[in-house]
């Protein structure tokens, strides 16, 4: 989906600018906390917030000197092909300067603001002051096939100012038969080259279908070789259509993914309209699912009112293709994407700690789902987004809503602390999709849908890196409570890691009904290892009421710790020492023996 721009407003003299343009576009303002009185969101500090947004691909329009967004994203800039427009715009309005970003819309967004502010655009872009025109930014539903030959194209245009320009104007500058440069706009597969861009018009849509788990290189081959007979190039599809009982096809996503475009999936009953416009109705097919045509049905069902079949269906054993011309491009598409489900782990809290990745995955999200606490942490990330809260120990009622949620064609984002596949709900997650219908599982719509993990900060890792390195060699971690994992199997756990000797982490180590198994696991392990040995107790990393302290583990106790703790035990070889500027935690390797040595 396509991430709406953020308003930044650092300041009061600057806060009817940013109304303005909020008001004007239906943005979000994001103010500076204590500087500005009204806004959708406050940060505390602007670089970080600005660098947030701009890892997580939001485009930023900032009422606010040019130097400010600079400093912000310039530890982060080195892809100029996928960053995110950031546009400065003065106090006042007066002027509006795209700095990143020129054709992929920050051009176009600076464009806009200065007309709705009747202040200046400052852009700098040569093809847009030289033409007003930006050739690797075509018109809307139109598509350059050699972006890589755009950079030379457009030199040449500027060298002489005059461009040939074949079968349609689409750019609205005049043409020069005699231009050392070719525009051509067309609807067959043309070669491009440092002298010619070759546009194609987006106004084919292309329907679908194939036997459950098709081979990918078949539905590929037979799309290919249609295009080809009908000399029609691939950049003219604007989108691919089938039944929604294929959402999850594989052979299908990847042809979407290959061609570059969307892939929208329908009902029977919404494909079934279309029946008396297919050229081969088919009573097995309808007999089969629903409807009497899938591949014909879905590209009229994709294209405008007038559409009309271009290619009829196609085949091979296990694959079909068909393929809609409009009248113009298309460029708003019908029926539904297939959902998606992005299990994120946003770390310990602190945004700092938190991936592009996870950030860029919320920023594209519809909708938040999951502990309420959780979501509060996303901070100016998550205001504007529709959010579903479920309470603590809600953890199967938030993960079943998700992914219902995107079986309905919705991005969600299921939020969790830490790593989402380490004691968080990313194994909820594929168990509920690995059930049955009879014991408890999800929709057949739900198991459809595209699920994808990024990972996280785990707390486990940002309590050692705040101790100093105690993972440092072999660790693992153990969960204390035993609402989900029978007791007896926690203590057989806690008896072999004690007998391995691992530095250990312990999660859940209590809960308010919860009160013995900590006091038993240090009992446990005092059996195998010294009184003195050191214990990290680290309560809400990343968080404003953080705190890190250390015990030996003769002296742990119950009532220093609760839910939001971490205890991180050493392992007989661990250390604490007065190390820089506190005490430093850590486990040796064995590195001095290697070094002597000691070690074959």
């Amino acid at each position: 989906m396509a991430i709406n721009p953020v308003v930044i407003c650092l300041s009061r003299s600057g806060a009817k600018t940013a109304d303005k343009i909020a008001n004007a576009f239906g943005y979000a303002v994001h103010g500076r906390k204590g500087r500005v009185d009204r806004a959708d969101a406050f940060f505390d500090n602007a670089l970080d917030h600005v660098r947030d947004l701009f890892a997580a691909k939001v485009p930023v329009i900032g009422v606010c000197a040019a130097g400010i967004l600079i400093r912000a994203v310039a530890p982060l800039l080195n892809d100029k092909i996928t960053e995110p427009p950031v546009v400065s715009v003065a106090d006042d309005g007066s002027t509006v300067v795209p700095l990143l970003g020129g054709h992929r819309g920050a051009n176009r967004i600076a464009k806009e603001l200065a007309d709705m502010l009747s202040g200046h655009a400052a852009v700098t872009t040569a093809g847009d002051v030289a033409l007003g025109v930006a050739l690797d930014e075509p018109p809307l539903g139109w598509r350059l096939a050699n972006p890589e030959n755009a950079k030379s194209v457009m030199a040449g245009l500027l060298s002489d100012g005059a461009a040939k320009i074949e079968c349609k104007n689409i750019w609205g500058f005049d043409a020069d038969p005699k231009g050392s440069v070719t525009l051509l706009a067309t609807e067959e597969p043309v070669d491009g080259d440092d002298t010619t861009l070759i546009y194609h018009p987006q106004k084919y849509t292309l329907g679908v279908g194939c036997a459950r788990n098709c081979d990918p290189q078949e539905l590929w081959e037979l799309v290919q070789a249609t295009l080809a007979e009908s000399d029609i190039a691939a950049g003219c599809i604007a989108a691919i259509g089938s039944l929604d009982l294929k959402a999850d096809e594989q052979a299908m996503n990847l042809l979407a993914t290959r061609l570059g475009v969307p892939f929208r999936v329908f009902t029977a009953e919404e494909l079934e309209v279309y029946a008396d416009r297919l050229a081969n109705p088919s009573d097995v097919v309808f007999k089969e699912v629903g409807c009497h045509g899938v591949s014909e049905a879905a590209a009229l069902a994709l294209g405008h009112a007038d559409a009309s079949l271009r290619i009829e269906k196609q085949k091979t054993k296990n694959a079909t293709c068909a393929l809609a011309i409009s009248g113009v491009p298309v460029v708003e598409l019908k029926g539904r994407s297939r959902g998606k489900l992005s299990i994120v782990g946003i770390g310990p809290g602190q945004a700092s700690w938190r991936t592009p990745e996870a950030s860029q995955l919320v920023a594209e999200a519809q909708e938040l789902v999951g502990y309420g606490l959780y979501i509060d942490l996303l901070g100016p990330l998550a205001i504007g987004k529709e959010r579903s809260d479920f309470h603590l120990g809600a953890e199967e009622d938030r993960c079943r809503y998700a992914l219902e949620l995107a079986a309905k064609g919705k991005n969600v984002a299921l939020i969790c602390s830490g790593d989402a596949g380490i004691y968080a709900m990313g194994a909820l997650v594929f168990e509920l999709m690995d059930r049955s219908a009879e014991d408890m599982g999800v929709s057949d719509a739900a198991h459809r849908v595209e699920v994808k993990c990024t990972p996280g900060v785990s707390a486990l890792q940002g309590a050692a890196a705040r101790a100093g390195a105690p993972l440092g060699h072999d660790f693992c971690a153990i969960s204390l409570s035993d609402l989900l994992t029978h007791r007896e199997d926690i203590i057989k756990r806690l008896k072999a890691a004690a007998v391995g000797d691992f530095v250990i982490a312990f999660y859940n180590p209590v809960s308010k009904r919860r009160r013995t198994l900590l006091a038993e696991a240090r009992d446990i392990l005092l059996e195998h290892r010294p009184a003195d040995t050191p214990v990290m107790l680290a309560r809400s990393l990343g968080r404003h009421d953080e705190s890190i302290r250390y015990v030996k583990l003769v002296d742990l106790e119950v009532d220093d710790v609760d839910m939001m703790t971490v205890v991180l035990v050493g392992s007989s070889n661990s250390k604490l020492a007065a190390l820089g500027e506190g005490p430093r935690m850590y486990t040796p390797r064995g590195y001095a023996r290697k070094i002597d040595g000691d070690l074959s």
